[in-house]
């Protein structure tokens, strides 16, 4: 679980939630073990920039759960946008497209990033589009989650 590293990723480009969705109990158990942590127990008076992130950190069961909270929360919809190693002509949208509808279009977006083996494959009948690929200069594309993310956000949200 790249938690940690994930919702400081969120903290510094400013997304407003992340969450971890999961149908396993004992994996929530542990997101939640870990986020108490860092925001409520030793390490909140320990690190409080890790507090702060940590905060951002919210446990799902599903994707159609978080959705609606999302709803509750930002008073429309997200637009779901699936990440993925490869190239999907259906629901394709490109960097371009998503930073318009984000800034130009002011649309709540939400991003969804599969770790190990990726997203669900049902999950791709579910989402609004499906975010071009990271290309690297060769022909090799299996980055971590983190680093994808990484790059994402900052293609998406960052200040240059």
């Amino acid at each position: 679980m790249d938690i940690h590293d994930m919702a400081r990723l969120a903290r510094t480009y400013e997304v407003r939630k992340f969450f971890v969705v999961t149908p396993l109990e004992d994996q929530q158990c542990l997101v939640e073990r870990i986020r108490s942590h860092w925001t409520e127990g030793y390490g909140a008076t320990y690190n409080r920039h890790r507090r702060d992130a940590m905060r951002l950190v919210a446990v799902s069961d599903s994707l159609e759960q978080a959705a609606q909270e999302m709803t509750r929360s930002e008073g429309e919809r997200p637009l779901l946008v699936a990440t993925d190693a490869s190239w999907h002509e259906d629901k394709r949208i490109s960097y371009e497209g998503l930073r318009a509808l984000i800034h130009g279009e002011q649309k709540v977006v939400s991003l969804l990033f599969g770790t190990a083996w990726g997203l669900a494959p049902a999950v791709y009948g579910c989402v609004d589009f499906i975010l071009d690929p990271i290309c690297g200069r060769g022909d090799y594309n299996h980055l971590s989650v983190r680093s994808a993310a990484a790059i994402i956000l900052d293609r998406l949200a960052g200040g240059a």
